[in-house]
């Protein structure tokens, strides 16, 4: 359900900013965590419910990080600091993952849902009295630190505004590369984020505990490779070295080709469990090449000012995989869930991650466009 509200969710960021609509949707998910338990015990259809509104809040998540994201860093650190922002996804994944089977085990499956509820509500608090829109909000910002940001972004792009150019946008072929690459990334994250403890569990025989522990390692990577691929995406792109353009595409290809060998490689494994944890494990780290380099700050490359709403945009295309790649391994793993059925749920994957590099690679870009002002 986040896809209903990612165009609403994006002119809304752009247009007012992102503080209230970021941490309003951080605050209600966590209230339906707080909630699922009870639901779950009265009656399905309430429950279904909580996860529907639950969905609608988190549909204008990434266009608010990305209208803040545009007015708080400098557009030659950009990929460094949206690296440095999105590793807490997967940081969250690897602590839910591992504390969710412990829960689960020890203490019933309601107290993951308590657990991580409370502490959402906790931070939610926390971010309202800490976060600012721009740094000309911010009421504690000193003279010389909002004239650095005035000169680093730009005064205009700190304060204005503008009206939306949609028929600009909706027939820009950037954009809709960009759509493309995030589809592929969101099919291979969400095979592996929402199936993986599947797979662990049907395939490799791993337990609950056990299952929780192992399904974590493959995002392990991104904790490793976010800080050294935005580093080395930033030095490549300072004056004197490769364009925006070049470098965007170079990972993005690199990223998405190797993925998809090593997804074709996993499919005949077999149940070597060492031996699949690393190849998945070398999966995820190949695919953060095209995640945290192209995929999540391509936005700001081509318009900074409207990043929020080109970010709604591609992302309601990419939530499509997040919805279809769940329901193809379901359909794919229906008979026995057997390493044969996971064979094709790989190779389908890397597929599109072929495809996806093949789209990026011809029709992306990494400069800004001429209706971006």
């Amino acid at each position: 359900m986040s896809v209903t509200l990612q165009v609403p969710g994006e002119h809304a960021a752009d247009r007012f900013g992102g503080k209230w609509l970021y941490g309003g949707s951080i605050l209600l998910s966590s209230a339906v965590s707080l909630l699922t338990p009870v639901a779950a015990r009265i009656r399905i259809v309430l429950l279904i419910t909580l996860r529907v509104v639950a969905g609608l809040g988190e549909g204008v998540m990434l266009p608010a990080s990305h209208a803040l994201i545009a007015r708080w860093s400098a557009p030659q650190l950009r990929s460094v600091v949206v690296l440095a922002i999105f590793v807490g996804t997967d940081a969250g994944i690897i602590v839910g993952t591992l504390l969710t089977g412990v829960l689960c085990d020890h203490a019933g499956w309601p107290s993951a849902f308590y657990a991580f509820g409370a502490v959402g509500c906790v931070w939610s608090v926390a971010w309202f009295f800490l976060c600012y829109d721009s740094p000309p909000s911010h009421p504690r910002i000193s003279a010389a630190e909002l004239e650095y940001w005035e000169r680093a972004v730009g005064r205009d792009d700190l304060v204005e505004r503008p009206r939306t150019p949609w028929r600009r946008i909706l027939t820009s072929v950037p954009v809709w590369a960009l759509a493309a690459a995030m589809f592929a990334n969101n099919w291979t994250y969400f095979t592996l984020a929402v199936c993986l403890p599947l797979y662990m569990h049907d395939v490799l025989g791993f337990d609950m505990t056990r299952n929780g522990e192992f399904s974590a390692v493959p995002f392990v990577a991104s904790l490793v490779m976010i800080p050294v691929a935005g580093t080395i995406v930033d030095w490549l792109r300072a004056p004197g070295r490769l364009s925006t353009t070049a470098v965007r595409k170079s990972f993005c290809a690199v990223g998405f080709t190797t993925g998809a060998c090593l997804l074709v490689g996993m499919g005949y494994v077999g149940c070597d469990r060492t031996l699949a944890v690393a190849i998945l494990f070398a999966v995820m780290a190949c695919s953060i090449m095209p995640t945290m380099t192209t995929v999540v700050v391509n936005q700001l490359d081509l318009a900074p000012l409207h990043a929020g709403k080109i970010m709604g945009l591609t992302y309601t295309v990419a939530n499509v995989a997040a919805i279809g790649a769940p329901l193809a391994v379901g359909g794919l793993t229906s008979g026995k869930s057997t390493r044969s059925e996971w064979q094709h749920v790989f190779f389908l994957a890397a597929a599109i991650d072929v495809v996806g590099a093949i789209v990026f690679v011809i029709f992306g870009s990494g400069e800004r466009q001429s209706w971006a002002d």
